[in-house]
């Protein structure tokens, strides 16, 4: 009776290693996920919260943050630039990837794939950087165009209202190719019968695109779009740079978080800027929210 308890046990604990070993692999993001996610987050919730001497302060931090001549001007800067930001990003990735998808199986295919890439391996700093460079008109392999235009200098080009498109551009050459490398790959998971029927039936690229593939990629725009909301809200580093590189022109404190930088370094208040931080979390957890729900993104196919 004991040889069969022995060979169920062995199975039992073979049948078990593969959720241990899923486990193990889950286990290091976890860890990242609460130490560089859940903790500052409690972290910066609890500053909001209380003063310099650790007492409760209801939503004084929050008031004192609203009331600053600076905090309306960086919600427009940054609704503005989240608007030109997202409008590019979707209709250019969505186009670009359907272009792609009709050179499949050609040399350029692998080609443009790569190209697209690459602009995504730059960090943000060195990416706003790069920048810095091409948006001097002495210096940039395209000044004949920035002075056709009447930019002269550097500070005309980086002027306050030009910066939601240039903030954009950079942001969608920083991002957008890997994003055209993850819709491509939706793409190809589109059953090859569906579109050849398709074509069967008399549909052309544009019918095809509209009726069938945009449909279908439509999970992936919506988690396109929410992540991109998230890092958009998330605006600092390149506005930072061309603000110390122009002497100012462009404004320390353009967006919310450059605010939220004055004031805990800036003005010594802790409370406020986490106040700021604690809305943009608040603010992107609502805005994905709404597109999940409205989207139907976990809705089963």
């Amino acid at each position: 009776m004991s040889a069969p308890s022995s060979v169920g046990g062995g199975r039992a604990r073979r049948l078990s290693w593969p959720g241990r070993a899923g486990h193990g692999f889950v286990a290091p993001y976890v860890v990242l996920l609460i130490a560089f996610g859940l903790v500052p987050t409690v972290y910066a919730i609890y500053f909001a919260f209380t003063d310099a001497n650790e007492r409760f302060t209801g939503l004084s931090n929050f008031t004192t943050a609203a009331a600053d001549f600076r905090f309306l001007p960086a919600i427009g800067h940054v609704a503005l630039y989240l608007l030109v930001w997202l409008v590019a990003l979707v209709v250019l990735v969505v186009g670009l990837a359907l272009l792609l998808h009709g050179l499949a199986a050609r040399a350029a295919d692998r080609a443009l794939r790569f190209l697209y890439y690459i602009p995504g391996a730059l960090a943000g700093a060195a990416s706003a950087m790069v920048w810095l460079f091409m948006l001097d008109p002495t210096v940039s392999p395209v000044g004949f165009l920035l002075r056709a235009f009447g930019l002269g200098t550097f500070g005309q080009v980086i002027a306050p209202g030009h910066l939601p498109i240039l903030l954009a551009v950079i942001a969608f050459w920083t991002g957008a190719g890997g994003w055209i490398v993850v819709m491509y790959g939706a793409l190809n998971n589109i059953s090859a019968d569906l579109l050849e029927a398709a074509r069967i039936d008399g549909a052309g690229p544009w019918q095809i695109a509209r009726h069938i593939q945009l449909p279908l990629l439509r999970k992936w725009i919506v988690y396109m779009v929410i992540l991109s909301f998230a890092a958009g809200t998330q605006l600092f580093v390149e506005p930072q740079l061309l603000s110390q590189a122009s002497n100012g022109v462009a404004g320390r404190d353009y967006s919310l978080n450059q605010l939220s930088y004055d004031f805990a370094f800036q003005n010594n208040n802790v409370g406020s800027a986490a106040a700021i931080s604690v809305e943009l979390l608040v603010v992107g957890l609502v805005v994905a929210g709404l597109f999940v729900a409205r989207s139907g993104f976990f809705d089963a196919d």
